[in-house]
């Protein structure tokens, strides 16, 4: 099926989703009822997300991790942080790859260079992806929110979510996503600063306009 996301209509059809979780779930829906076709993986193999294909018929593969890499034209990583080093890497060379992810050292372990601020988990992908184009998204919205919230361009008090990416063709595409979804988009630059969109910043989970979402990057510490 083609993608309502304007100006990108002819250059991708298939969005891969690694990890169904409440985010990658809920992005499955999200871009199913962007006119995208989706495949997703799960760790626990596909036969356990019929449910999901279920609810959302042909639109929806279940797939593995690989699968769903190889299919893609653009990607989702929405894994824990420490499966990272389980994401395929040659299948997604040259493509956009979206990472949700923020680091809850509870569930992921301690990450030195993480605790010490000298990276974030957006680069750590991107070191895993070398020649991928990684791009900050979603990470900073309740997954029960993304197909809720959204409003049409022009509402007062619309929604905007943050994003980050070294690649300007990785801003233009999640810029068109959201806004499809009726969100605006603040960038908060390369992946050096998507730190400022994680957890425990005040940017993180908190409904915000684009202006209250620009302060909210500004005034955000590299150390929580």
């Amino acid at each position: 099926m083609g993608c309502r996301v304007p100006g990108l209509r002819h250059v991708m059809t298939t969005i891969g989703i690694i990890g169904a979780g409440h985010i990658g779930s809920a992005l499955a829906r999200a871009f199913s009822g962007l006119g995208y076709d989706v495949a997703i993986a799960n760790s626990r193999g596909p036969e356990t997300l019929a449910d999901l294909v279920a609810e959302l018929g042909p639109t929806l593969t279940a797939a593995t991790a690989q699968d769903a890499a190889a299919a893609a034209d653009i990607a989702v990583v929405t894994i824990p942080l420490s499966a990272l080093k389980d994401v395929p890497v040659q299948p997604l060379a040259g493509k956009i790859v979206l990472d949700t992810n923020n680091y809850y050292f509870e569930r992921d372990g301690h990450i030195d260079a993480l605790d010490r601020g000298e990276t974030t988990t957006s680069q750590l992908l991107q070191d895993h992806l070398p020649a991928s184009k990684v791009v900050k998204a979603f990470n900073q919205i309740l997954a029960p929110d993304i197909n809720t919230t959204g409003l049409p361009a022009g509402t007062p008090d619309r929604r905007a979510l943050g994003t980050a990416s070294d690649h300007e063709d990785g801003i233009e595409f999640i810029t068109g996503v959201y806004d499809a979804l009726g969100y605006d988009t603040v960038s908060a630059g390369p992946l050096s600063e998507s730190w400022r969109l994680e957890r425990d910043r005040p940017a993180y989970v908190t409904r915000q306009t684009a202006d209250e979402l620009r302060a909210n990057l500004a005034i955000a510490s590299r150390l929580p």
